[in-house]
């Protein structure tokens, strides 16, 4: 399995598990709604800015974000 789609499996599931829909996720991170559509269906590469500003709205750390990955 390659890494964008762990990651974003991984995303999708802490972003659930604090009922954000993808779109309301997108607004509270402040990042486009097309944009993380576009990521979490691997059509887009984040980077390391993006990913870390992920994990901070999640209330973790990159490293527990990327943990497994």
């Amino acid at each position: 399995m390659d890494f964008k789609k762990k990651f974003w499996d991984r995303v999708r599931l802490l972003r659930t598990e604090k009922w954000y829909s993808q779109e309301g996720f997108a607004t509270f991170c402040k990042l486009h709604r097309t944009y993380m559509g576009l990521i979490e269906r691997w059509k887009a590469n984040i980077t390391l800015e993006n990913i870390l500003l992920i994990a901070k709205k999640l209330g973790i750390t990159a490293s527990e974000l990327l943990k497994g990955i």
